[in-house]
């Protein structure tokens, strides 16, 4: 919980709470799923309409942002009918899926948890997903005082180093860190081919195909959302099949898998994007070969968390079988600048142009005063 309390109620039992720290500068809806979760979106909503909803006196709305500091002020609580469904409540983990997700653990501090997640367990539910991280994180609480929050995903079938938050306002820093591009994450793939640029940028804006429900992506250039991918080849097998280290700089659904497919390059095992022709025979694993190696951010109490995760068992084989030192991908030196993009290379193609240009006005000057 933050640093939000309850300041008690008046006689009529309307309710005042202080916005904490750890919810300066979010929206008022959220502030309630935080720490009113029982409150339904339809009832904030006819609080505000109706004026009762207000901060610092004034009337708000659900999408207005609060500051700390700032005073909320909440109706009584709305009886609950006895025949209203009641909230489902998460089954207690057995001791074998407590064991399953501790196993996954490489870090552990305070306010956040690292887990090397395997391939093939989604970080969420959904329609026939029954086992997932978040319904795992219930053994990770530890000594901590609330339930660990998810702060990212990873795809099913992508393993590797994957961020949770142990508090609230560890949970607030690191979606900002997300949301600002300040998280800095690092994957492994296998890929089909070798790329003909070593070292390249992907610039492809990418969008839900259309029919697919949602599930599928697809380069859109006409109404896609940004998309940018850094790329770097670490080793090739002849021209049938590279190891390159990928680097998103933007977080779309997909991301990684779209972009390397667009580019001729799917990524080893994923089928959803490259087909049949993803799959590589000579006995490599069908599984995806897509890892998260390593994820870097700043940590809420200061310094900063940099963790690498370890391949999962058919991805190193892989690698091993087409004979790739794994050793390789950890002297790629970190954090050099990328190439730069189009636009950039556009503005500089403009600007020599443009100094070309004034260079030889003034050689033609100079000709004409001789």
């Amino acid at each position: 919980m933050s640093d939000t309390r309850n300041e008690g109620r008046s006689e009529s039992d309307v309710r005042q709470f202080n916005v904490g720290a750890d919810d300066d500068g979010i929206r008022l809806d959220r502030w309630f799923k935080r720490h009113l979760p029982d409150t339904s979106f339809t009832t904030v909503a006819k609080w505000a309409r109706t004026g009762q909803l207000r901060v610092d006196g004034a009337r708000a709305t659900p999408g207005d942002r609060i500051a700390a500091g700032q005073t909320i002020r909440v109706p009584p609580a709305e009886a609950v009918r006895e025949d209203a469904p009641k909230k489902r409540e998460r089954p207690p983990l057995s001791p074998e899926q407590t064991e399953f997700i501790r196993e996954m653990v490489i870090h552990r501090d305070k306010q956040a948890i690292v887990i090397n997640k395997p391939p093939g367990l989604a970080t969420q539910g959904g329609t026939k997903t029954h086992e997932h991280v978040d319904g795992l994180l219930d053994g990770l609480q530890f000594d901590g005082e609330s339930r660990p929050k998810l702060v990212h995903r990873l795809d099913k079938d992508t393993s590797g180093a994957l961020l949770i938050a142990r508090t609230t306002r560890a949970a607030a820093h690191f979606a900002k860190a997300f949301s600002s591009r300040g998280a800095k994450k690092t994957y492994w793939a296998l890929i089909v081919g070798v790329p003909s640029i070593e070292d390249g940028t992907i610039d492809l804006p990418i969008a839900k195909q259309p029919g697919s429900g949602g599930e599928k992506m697809h380069v859109d250039e006409a109404e896609g959302a940004l998309a940018r991918t850094r790329y770097r080849v670490i080793e090739s097998a002849g021209n049938t099949t590279a190891w390159v280290e990928l680097t998103p700089h933007t977080g779309r659904t997909h991301q990684l898998r779209v972009h390397m497919a667009a580019i001729g390059h799917p990524i080893v095992g994923d089928g959803k994007y490259g087909g049949q022709a993803a799959f590589l025979t000579g006995g490599i694993s069908r599984k995806m070969h897509l890892h998260s190696r390593r994820i870097a951010v700043d940590h809420p109490d200061g310094g900063k968390i940099d963790i690498q995760a370890e391949l999962p068992q058919h991805f190193a084989e892989s690698l091993k079988q087409l004979g790739f030192d794994e050793m390789l991908g950890n002297t790629m030196p970190l954090d050099t600048p990328p190439p730069p993009s189009k636009a950039v290379k556009k503005q500089q193609a403009k600007q020599h142009a443009k100094t070309v240009r004034k260079a030889r006005r003034g050689e033609r000057r100079s000709r004409g005063t001789t």
